[in-house]
């Protein structure tokens, strides 16, 4: 039930929407100017030093660190959750990721659409690609023990933590990979069933 007048809601619109079209008369006296803010800042001088190859960042403390734990000893912590199945051990999966030390956070490896092999990989980095969905992203917080253990393995000193942010952007089955990796073979049209014409 409307308590609103009928011949009132005419006098708002009539009052109202004028107003809302016009544009507001403004005196020269409201209107203040404001300068822009400027900063002084000493000149940039060129420097003469060399960096550091290959350039490695550092990832702040707060990015080295899980929130959860598998009973296997993985820490993780979900930061996007994906959607749909998870890859299994035999598959392959396609990732965007970044490796650093958990210590220093030291970057020592990234990459970007990179295929691998789900059984291919650390196990602490195998267990939680398990974890993921396609478009998920995790952060695992992989001890030594799950890694590369009591060897060291390029910049990776041996008994290393090891923290990855990994996304899962797809996997395929090993039988798909090998679809993908044959060579296709064109049939000829009589082995085909069908009559070649003139």
């Amino acid at each position: 039930m409307n308590y609103f007048p009928r011949a009132l809601s005419h006098i708002v619109i009539a009052v109202v929407m004028p107003l809302l079209v016009s544009p507001l008369a403004v005196s020269a006296a409201t209107v203040r100017k404001v300068k822009p803010r400027t900063s002084v800042q000493a000149p940039v001088k060129a420097s003469d030093a060399i960096i550091a190859l290959p350039l490695t960042p550092v990832v702040p403390s707060g990015q080295r660190l899980c929130s959860a734990r598998t009973p296997a000893g993985l820490g993780y912590t979900m930061l996007r959750p994906g959607s749909g199945a998870k890859p299994t051990q035999n598959d392959v999966s396609l990732v965007n990721y970044i490796g650093y030390l958990a210590t220093t956070g030291a970057v020592f490896d990234q990459g970007m659409r990179s295929p691998l092999p789900v059984n291919g990989v650390i196990p602490g980095f195998s267990q939680g690609l398990q974890m993921l969905a396609r478009s998920g992203v995790a952060r695992f917080c992989i001890p030594a023990a799950m890694g590369y253990g009591s060897q060291a393995s390029g910049p990776i000193p041996a008994n290393s933590d090891l923290v990855f942010q990994v996304e899962l952007v797809d996997f395929k089955t090993a039988a798909e990979v090998e679809t993908m990796n044959s060579p296709q073979t064109t049939a000829s049209p009589t082995q085909q069933g069908v009559t070649p014409q003139p």
